[in-house]
């Protein structure tokens, strides 16, 4: 019974550590977010296509949005930049979960739009087929910070 239970851990301890220490492939997590699609049940897109939710247009200048973009999404705990820049116009971000590690990806960027700039983003887990809305939360709640960034 004590090997099993010391067998159990270890596999445990084993899976923990890969979900922290596996490598993350920009090539495959740096995709086009106006041509993605989800293939599980967690993510969420926001785009002018609909999507899962259809783009704001913000005012201000499709690169100075992107760049508020950007800072506010190096403020969310735990969130670095993947691939992309400001300069190129897209980016990918990793996100990990609080307690277990689970990495998450949001591409985003900023297209021109009457009036100012359309926000593209794409977000979604690495394993498992749903997150909870933790996607779709983590999205809203970007767009929502610069909805009042770009609000007189």
């Amino acid at each position: 019974m004590k090997r099993i239970l010391l067998i159990v851990i270890v596999a445990a301890v084993a899976g923990l550590l890969w979900v922290r220490l596996a490598g993350n492939d920009p090539v495959r997590w740096h995709t086009d977010p106006l041509t993605a699609t989800r293939s599980t049940a967690g993510g969420w897109i926001v785009r002018p296509d609909g999507g899962d939710a259809a783009s704001p247009v913000l005012p201000g200048d499709p690169d100075a949005l992107l760049l508020a973009l950007d800072r506010i999404a190096l403020a969310t705990p735990r969130t670095q930049r993947l691939a992309g820049s400001v300069e190129e116009g897209t980016i990918t971000y990793i996100t990990r979960s609080r307690l277990m590690g689970f990495p998450d990806f949001t591409t985003v960027m900023v297209l021109p739009a009457p009036g100012g700039g359309a926000p593209v983003l794409f977000a979604r887990q690495r394993f498992g087929d749903g997150d909870m809305g933790v996607n779709r939360a983590r999205v809203d709640g970007w767009l929502a910070q610069l909805t009042a960034a770009t609000t007189p």
